[in-house]
């Protein structure tokens, strides 16, 4: 067991890391709207409902159309006294005081009116979303865009397009989504050749838009695999004509071929494609809007290596949420090229488990391929602790392994910090050649 690494070195690192920009590769920032416009869209984000939710608060005092905003703040700020253990917790509190200069040491029923006010004034600042991004340090942030979003109306070198195709992939049954699919593409999906035309059209728009990869979320059942075209057609047959009614086996049949499909076409386009595995949705059917779903780990990634192996020429960010899996996933990276450990996602986004499975990565996969961290946000506010907290972990690891163990000087250990905080975004989702 290494000791703790002394804090005033750890802080050194952290300070010099906080000088650095990047990008922020994975957000469900809204592109339009990317800013906290109430303090009802800060307390909104799925944790503190969640939180508030398993510590008691009704779900129909916190969410419901029949519910005003001011209520509904309300009611989640009496239940968050009950939070402040946690690190989402620690991160609210670090928004109001950096950004809002709200001084508080916590917000209550005494006081989070104050606080409302303070975010209805800056938020009405035409500035305040770049100064949130300067503030904390992010030049460009990759969003979550469906597969007809226009993309218009922004800008794509700030707010990067990511074309997420779990709809297309898993969905594809689902009433108006083959409509949506063609008027988007400008491709009829009547057959196996049309529909890969039309998945391949919305590829080529959103690279013509600037994208920089492509994205799903994969449940823990999903395998992937090279489908026969006439097995992928009759599957898309039966989805045609029984939406999703069609036979559970047709549908998965149809969204191995589409998985497999958007491989290929990343590949030719030389598109990075995030993988998100392991989440089961709807465990929780009691739970609030985005609180009903969680990890599984009854998988391994060897179901994927099949794709890692047919299609070597794809960049395959991977994120997973157990601790046997990032286990898994260091293994993969060791030896495969084309396989990259991404971020801290979700119900792995805690300190001490960004610092254990951190310090599996770092020991043990090259440094080029080490893509350290992404927001998850939903609005720009929350890259501020978020990036922080990675920061100050990252920090630690650098300070206790390399410094303090190893005997690296600060400066080189602060370089290796700004692989993984800085460069090797760019060097995967900016770089025809990752090496």
């Amino acid at each position: 067991m290494v000791a703790p690494p002394s804090a005033a070195l750890a802080a050194r690192i952290d300070a010099e890391l906080a000088r650095a920009t990047f990008v922020d590769p994975h957000s469900h920032i809204e592109p339009l709207a990317p800013s906290a416009r109430s303090l009802a869209d800060i307390l909104g984000y799925h944790y503190y409902t969640e939180l508030v939710h398993s510590a008691g608060v009704p779900r129909e005092q916190i969410e419901g159309a029949t519910l005003d905003e001011e209520t509904r703040v309300e009611r989640i700020v009496a239940g968050l006294g009950r939070l402040t253990n946690t690190i989402q917790h620690a991160w609210l509190m670090e928004i109001a005081r950096g950004l809002y200069g709200f001084e508080a040491d916590a917000i209550d029923g005494t006081n989070w009116r104050d606080l409302a006010a303070r975010v209805d004034e800056r938020s009405a600042d035409p500035g305040w979303t770049p100064s949130v991004l300067a503030k904390s340090g992010i030049e460009a942030v990759f969003l979550t865009n469906d597969f007809d979003d226009p993309l218009e109306g922004f800008d794509t070198a700030l707010w990067v397009p990511c074309l997420r195709v779990d709809e297309l992939v898993f969905h594809t049954g689902k009433p108006g989504v083959l409509d949506r699919l063609a008027v988007t593409s400008g491709v009829e999906a009547k057959d196996l050749a049309s529909l890969d035309r039309a998945v391949a059209a919305v590829a080529d728009r959103f690279v013509a838009k600037g994208a920089r990869a492509a994205a799903i979320s994969l449940p823990p059942d999903f395998r992937p695999h090279r489908v026969d075209p006439a097995s992928a057609a009759a599957a898309l047959a039966a989805v045609r004509r029984d939406g999703i009614a069609a036979p559970t086996p047709q549908r998965d049949i149809l969204a191995a071929h589409l998985f497999w499909t958007v491989a290929g076409i990343c590949q030719e386009r030389h598109l990075p494609f995030d993988l998100m595995i392991g989440v089961r949705r709807g465990i929780y059917p009691g739970g609030v809007h985005q609180g009903q779903d969680l990890l599984d780990g009854r998988l391994s990634l060897a179901d994927y290596a099949p794709l890692f192996n047919a299609f070597p020429q794809v960049r395959f960010p991977v994120s997973v949420l157990s601790r046997p899996l990032n286990h898994e996933l260091v293994s993969f990276a060791w030896i495969f090229p084309n396989v990259f450990p991404f971020g801290h996602w979700w119900y792995a986004n805690t300190p001490s488990t960004i610092a254990a499975d951190l310090e599996q990565r770092i020991e043990a996969v090259p440094r080029t391929k080490l893509l350290g961290y992404y927001s998850d946000m939903y609005k720009a506010e929350f890259g501020y602790p978020k990036f922080a907290m990675y920061r100050r972990v990252l920090a630690g690891v650098l300070a206790g392994r390399f410094v303090e163990e190893r005997g690296w000087s600060e400066e080189r250990a602060v370089d290796l910090g700004l692989d993984l905080l800085v460069r090797n975004t760019r060097r995967v989702f900016y770089s025809a050649d990752p090496s």
